[in-house]
């Protein structure tokens, strides 16, 4: 039987997570290492069928071997200059223990280079999570074409938009009649989701929401942007269900707890959680990165190893 989903308030992990650590030389970029990223576009197609090519960076620890990978969507802001930092940061933890890490950059060639998180006119639905998750599984049959990428060990991990982006990705297909039934049965091997947008309608016809592999959501308790309890209730549908998914909720912690960014409200920001549709938190907080960073690490040294 699958694990039962459960729900975690803080973790009493305290040791040494996941592989050891590869050596990292940090230096400037979004990605950046003793193995320097590359970067270039990757194929992918428009919800009309229509090919189009994004930009991707790739990034790999500086030593031999075969990795497993990680596939990072970013977040509202984009990974232009108004980006979180969080996508990067996350990257430069997952090669330092031992992750090559694939990001796709599904809004700079779209029009949305400063990101959309205050612009809620019509066309930002030209970068809807559901659109995004094509740009996934392009970025996995890419990192698959990687010679030193263990294409059997292959992540997804997003936050906030990535993150709503992440669970639509995980859905199991209704049946073969959606047209990413087979990239979804062979995809990813386990997915993390930090503080997704769990209010939709996740489930299809039935109640519970069925990943197709192992997932772990992590949220704030803070959140008014991607509010936590969703997510619980989320967890509370599943529960009975038996499908492969953790919640953790970090207590204190707002929205983009894992930049490192000081608390700042935006009345500008467009958020359907509010009741006015408009003002959402953000916060980088150092207690929940710390322990994400460790979550995340034993998630993935579990189903990725």
């Amino acid at each position: 039987m699958a694990p039962r989903l459960r729900e975690r308030r803080r973790s009493d992990r305290d040791g040494v997570l996941g592989r050891g650590a590869r050596m990292l030389c940090l230096g400037a970029g979004i990605l950046a290492g003793c193995a320097s990223p590359t970067a270039g576009p990757v194929a992918t197609t428009a919800p009309d069928g229509t090919a189009e090519r994004i930009p991707i960076t790739v990034a790999r620890p500086n030593s031999p071997g075969l990795f497993p990978a990680i596939v990072v969507l970013h977040d509202f802001s984009g990974l232009g200059p108004a980006s979180s930092g969080a996508p990067g940061r996350w990257a430069r933890e997952l090669v330092e223990h031992g992750y090559a890490v694939v990001m796709p950059d599904s809004f700079s060639t779209r029009g949305w280079p400063r990101g959309v998180c205050t612009d809620a006119s019509p066309g930002r639905a030209d970068v809807s999570p559901g659109r995004r998750v094509r740009d996934a599984y392009a970025a996995v049959a890419h990192a698959r074409t990687l010679s030193y990428v263990d294409g059997r060990r292959v992540g997804l991990m997003g936050g906030s938009h990535g993150g709503s982006t992440t669970l639509l990705a995980m859905l199991a297909p209704e049946g073969d009649s959606d047209p990413l039934a087979r990239a979804k049965r062979e995809g990813f091997r386990a997915a993390v989701a930090l503080y997704p947008g769990c209010a939709s309608r996740l489930g299809g016809r039935g109640d519970a929401y069925r990943p197709v592999a192992p997932l772990l959501i992590l949220v704030g308790e803070k959140d008014d942007w991607t509010p936590a309890e969703p997510c619980r209730r989320l967890a509370d549908r599943d529960r009975t269900a038996g499908f492969p998914a953790t919640i953790v909720v970090y207590p204190g912690a707002h929205h983009a707890f894992d930049s490192d960014r000081p608390l700042r409200y935006v009345p500008a920001r467009v958020n359907p959680s509010s009741p006015t549709g408009r003002g959402a938190t953000t916060a980088g907080n150092a207690a929940a990165w710390a322990e994400s960073i460790r979550d995340v690490l034993a998630f993935f040294a579990e189903h990725l190893e």
